[in-house]
């Protein structure tokens, strides 16, 4: 097995952040998948038609409160172990982390509803995330069983990183729910302010290009060429300008919708098939929000380019996958104007390689009203309930429980962790109709 920078390694979702799965992290991951050797074709039809509805009974299982300086908080566990699903902790991390409870924030954010529990535990986790805002602006990601903030691991350190975007997302979301004149509000909207200012003076402003085995990168994205954490940036961005009306985000945003076109590779006939690139000449399912971040763009800024950069991906990507075989990721070269894949890879596949797709075909489906793009949101999703290497489901309804993936064909993670929950059940949510804040 390849070793992994630590750099490379402090930008993986909190899935992989044990010993056990990092054994298994390369490949990095697989999106969704097809019996072993075969492809996913088309899933029957009954399951094609029937969407999982999100149950959030495992979820509150996940939930706990504690206190941070004072103030109780609200927060995810981050593992949760079979067969009995108690929690277990990170020994160089902690055992929650801003991530995950941001993520759920935006899960919240996203119900028709809101019974007083999940108000609560809304309210309760942005609390949370507002406490892990360090000076600079950036915010820390773990705490430990006492309440601590871990403030020294590479994965905890407050600075232009996944969990500070994650952090945007999740505070813009719940404004979208928050009563306007609230305390909570208040401080929310400051934190994400001071976020997006440091975005955009750290952001580069000027859009030069690099290249690595000939496909040429934008450099102006965080990561430098990270297209995966660009979409995330550009969902809590997105929020901030309509919130806003601020220019210096809009332009951010333009910047980073034109980074994550110059990532996608390939066309209609070629692969890998309008696919936007993650990072370098890497592609991952993990994070892979592109496409969805450059709908909700287009539509938000009136760019048709952005727009139909996004429907690339979903209508020729994602049928690939479908009637080829899912793939966890791959690397390209490109020569003589052709591309080509020179690395793959399958396995573990997890919720979080499924969400980013689901998403996007299913904001595809909202802005197009072709019926297609909800099909296709539909077979991506028939993974969690059996069409998948494990050949059974991902997804238990009953107990609301989302497996934290598959490491190899037959061999499904029994553990049911806050990532996976949180991302299946965001997939659940759009799958029903309701679009995502």
């Amino acid at each position: 097995m390849s070793c992994v920078s630590a750099r490379r390694a402090s930008r993986l979702p909190a899935i992989f952040r044990n010993a056990r799965q990092l054994a298994l992290l390369v490949p990095l991951l697989a999106v969704a998948v097809v019996p072993s050797g075969a492809a996913m074709g088309r899933p029957p039809a009954a399951a094609a038609a029937r969407a999982p509805v999100a149950a959030l009974s495992h979820f509150d299982h996940l939930f706990a409160e504690t206190r941070i300086a004072g103030e109780t908080v609200g927060v995810l566990n981050i593992y949760s172990e079979a067969p009995d699903f108690h929690f277990a902790i990170e020994p160089r991390e902690g055992y929650a982390c801003v991530d995950d409870a941001a993520r759920a924030l935006v899960l919240l954010a996203a119900l028709p509803k809101l019974p007083p529990a999940q108000m609560r535990q809304m309210e309760l986790m942005t609390r949370f995330v507002l406490q892990m805002q360090a000076d600079n602006g950036y915010f820390h990601n773990f705490i430990w069983s006492d309440g601590r903030i871990n403030r020294d691991y590479r994965t905890s350190v407050a600075e232009l990183s996944w969990w500070s975007l994650r952090a945007l997302w999740g505070l813009e979301a719940v404004l979208t729910r928050l009563p306007a004149d609230s305390e909570l509000a208040a401080r929310a909207r400051k934190a994400s302010d001071r976020l997006v200012a440091n975005l955009q003076h750290d952001l580069p402003a000027r859009q030069t290009l690099d290249s690595v085995e000939g496909v040429s990168l934008p450099t102006w994205l965080p990561y430098g060429s990270g297209a995966d954490a660009a979409s995330t940036a550009a969902l809590g961005l997105a929020r901030h300008y309509q919130r806003t009306g601020d220019a210096g985000t809009r332009a951010l945003l333009v910047r980073l919708g034109e980074g994550m076109m110059q990532m996608r590779a390939g066309d209609a006939t070629s692969f890998p098939y309008g696919a936007h690139l993650s990072w370098r000449n890497e592609w991952h399912g993990w994070g892979n929000a592109q496409a969805y971040a450059l709908l909700r763009l287009g539509k938000l800024l009136g760019r048709k380019d952005f727009v139909a950069s996004g429907l690339a991906e979903v209508d020729h990507f994602y049928p690939y996958l479908l009637e080829h075989g899912m793939l966890a990721r791959f690397s390209v070269r490109q020569s003589a104007g052709k591309i080509e894949q020179i690395d793959s890879g399958r396995f573990p596949q997890i919720a979080y390689g499924l969400s980013p797709m689901i998403l996007a075909s299913m904001e595809a489906y909202h802005q197009t009203r072709r019926g297609r793009y909800r099909k296709t949101a539909r077979a991506l999703a028939s993974w969690f309930s059996g069409t998948n290497d494990a050949r059974q489901p991902i997804y238990d309804a009953a107990s609301g429980r989302v497996l934290d993936g598959i490491d190899a064909p037959l061999l499904p993670n029994p553990n049911a962790g806050a990532e996976s929950t949180v991302e299946g059940l965001l997939s659940f949510v759009a799958l029903s109709g309701t679009p995502l804040p």
